[in-house]
C-alpha cells in the first residue's frame, strides 16, 4: 500500500509564513492543515583544536529560558547553506574553520513547517574575529569539552531538541554513536 499525499483545495496565507490550507484526505474527508513556512536554517557542530564544542548562550522566549545551543540561524534567501552556516558561525562567536562540512539535513517538524534544517560539521575552528550580532541577540560564547556535551544531553542540560539532532548527525559522522 502506498500513501497518497493529500490533495489541496484551498490555500490562504492570512500572516505572511503562514498558510492554511484546506485538503482532502485519501479518505475524502476535509480537513484544515496549517503550515509555517520557515526559511532553511543552518547549525554547526564547531570542535577547536582541543576538541571542545563552541556554543552559545541566548535567551528564548517560547520558553523564556537561556539555553546553551550550537551556533547557528536562517540561511539568507539565496545563499548556499553551508555559506549561512560559516557567515552564522562567526557572527554569533567570532570563530571561523576552514574546513565545513555537511553531515546531514532534516525536517524540524514535517507535520507543520516545510524548511530543512542543514546540519554541519566544522573542525579546527579558531577565534579570529567579534561577534556581530543581530539587535535582538544578546549572546555569551563558551567552549564545551565535546564528552561533557555529550553528558549534558545525558543530563537534560543541553534541551533543544534540533541542536541534540544536529550533535547527534555530527557523532555519527565522526562515529562515536
Amino acid at each position: 500500500m502506498s500513501l497518497i499525499p493529500w490533495r489541496i483545495i484551498e490555500s490562504r496565507r492570512p500572516f505572511p509564513k503562514f498558510r492554511m490550507d484546506t485538503c482532502e484526505l485519501p479518505s475524502g474527508k476535509e480537513y484544515k492543515a496549517f503550515v509555517l513556512e520557515f526559511d532553511a536554517w543552518a547549525n554547526v557542530v564547531a570542535l577547536t583544536k582541543n576538541n571542545e564544542v563552541v556554543l552559545v548562550k541566548q535567551y528564548r522566549h517560547g520558553v523564556q529560558e537561556a539555553l546553551l545551543e550550537l551556533p547557528g540561524g536562517v540561511v539568507e534567501r539565496g545563499e548556499d547553506p553551508l555559506v549561512g552556516a560559516g557567515r552564522e558561525l562567526m557572527e554569533e562567536t567570532g570563530y571561523s574553520a576552514r574546513k565545513i562540512i555537511e553531515v546531514g539535513r532534516i525536517y524540524p517538524n514535517p507535520a507543520i513547517q516545510h524548511n530543512t534544517l542543514f546540519c554541519y560539521l566544522a573542525t579546527d575552528v579558531e577565534l579570529t574575529g567579534e561577534q556581530h550580532l543581530d539587535e535582538a541577540e544578546d549572546i555569551e560564547v563558551h567552549l564545551v569539552p565535546l564528552d561533557d556535551l555529550i553528558e549534558m544531553v545525558r543530563q537534560g542540560k543541553f534541551m533543544h531538541a534540533l541542536h541534540v539532532a544536529v550533535l547527534f548527525q555530527a557523532l555519527a559522522y565522526l562515529k562515536k554513536v
